[in-house]
């Protein structure tokens, strides 16, 4: 139970700090804080229950599906936001466990709410990853399954290496989750339309991909990172290439020009993160990278 202390008399509320050298008292400007703007509470809920990378993976894999005139089957589009999201869930559930070891000085709002809901979300993963087995096995023919068990395979090292503390010295954990995150997101389009169309936005997507996880660990270690300047040169990068290959691949142009988009708008949150909370920076950083979902929109009017 916390302790109150008594208010003093009104005399001898005059900090010492707003007392001249002779005791007397001097007029002392308060500081003027900004104001901080809060998501609404459904935003705040899809990143705090870990829906935001579905979310991210669902609209990149049809981005580029589109982008190489492929159709995905409806049991791949499942079957990936089920791993995801229960990969996703079982890291923070991880990271809230070992850091709750440590007095919790590193976790997050998202690791705090995982554990709070841990007897609700942990079943709901365990049910998750059962019906991605049961897909799989039903659904995801032999030669598939070969190519999707190397990138398995690596996601798996990537997250024992991570919990384990070995990944982090040989790479990045930034780096890391922007190459898979892209791989698995590109691999079923990569495997049913022509790889050459796919080679470039997929780079500059794991470049983007790289750069979203570099820019929240920025913010949330307060590191004095230029974020900004980061964002404006992958931007520029994509702008290039989306102009070098808009006569021979128009939807490959797109798709980089609403890469670079994304871009530029992590360069905005980041001169605006002091005027946002941190939930909603964190949501936003995921929220910006939904710009290839206009691309896909757009695609499905024009079909229907």
């Amino acid at each position: 139970m916390p302790l109150t202390l008594p208010n003093p008399p009104a005399h001898a509320r005059v900090s010492e700090s707003r007392r001249g050298p002779r005791g007397k008292q001097t007029t002392a400007s308060p500081q003027r804080r900004l104001p901080r703007y809060d998501a609404p509470p459904i935003i705040r809920l899809w990143h705090l229950a870990s829906f935001d990378a579905p979310s991210v993976a669902l609209v990149w894999s049809l981005a580029f599906a589109w982008s190489v005139r492929v159709r995905l089957p409806t049991w791949v589009l499942a079957l990936q936001m089920l791993v995801v999201w229960a990969v996703y869930v079982g890291d923070r559930l991880l990271d809230a466990r070992a850091g709750l070891r440590r007095w919790g000085n590193e976790l997050r709002e998202r690791h705090f709410y995982h554990w709070r809901h841990r007897r609700m979300l942990a079943p709901l993963a365990i049910a998750a990853t059962c019906a991605a087995a049961a897909i799989v096995l039903r659904y995801m023919p032999t030669g598939t399954r070969e190519r999707d068990s190397v990138l398995a395979a690596a996601s798996l090292a990537y997250f024992t290496g991570v919990h384990t503390g070995s990944a982090r010295r040989i790479f990045s954990k930034e780096l890391l989750v922007g190459v898979l995150f892209t791989a698995g997101c590109a691999l079923p389009a990569w495997s049913r339309g022509d790889w050459k169309l796919l080679a470039v936005p997929v780079i500059f997507f794991a470049a983007l991909a790289w750069l979203n996880c570099r820019a929240i660990e920025a913010w949330e270690s307060h590191s004095p990172a230029r974020i900004a300047r980061l964002a404006g040169w992958i931007a520029l990068a994509g702008i290039a290439l989306a102009g070098a290959l808009a006569v021979h691949q128009p939807r490959s142009a797109l798709l980089l020009a609403a890469g670079a988009a994304s871009t530029l708008l992590l360069a905005v949150l980041d001169r605006l993160r002091a005027r946002l909370t941190t939930v909603t920076l964190r949501a936003a950083a995921d929220l910006v990278l939904l710009t290839p979902a206009f691309l896909v929109a757009a695609a499905w009017l024009v079909r229907g």
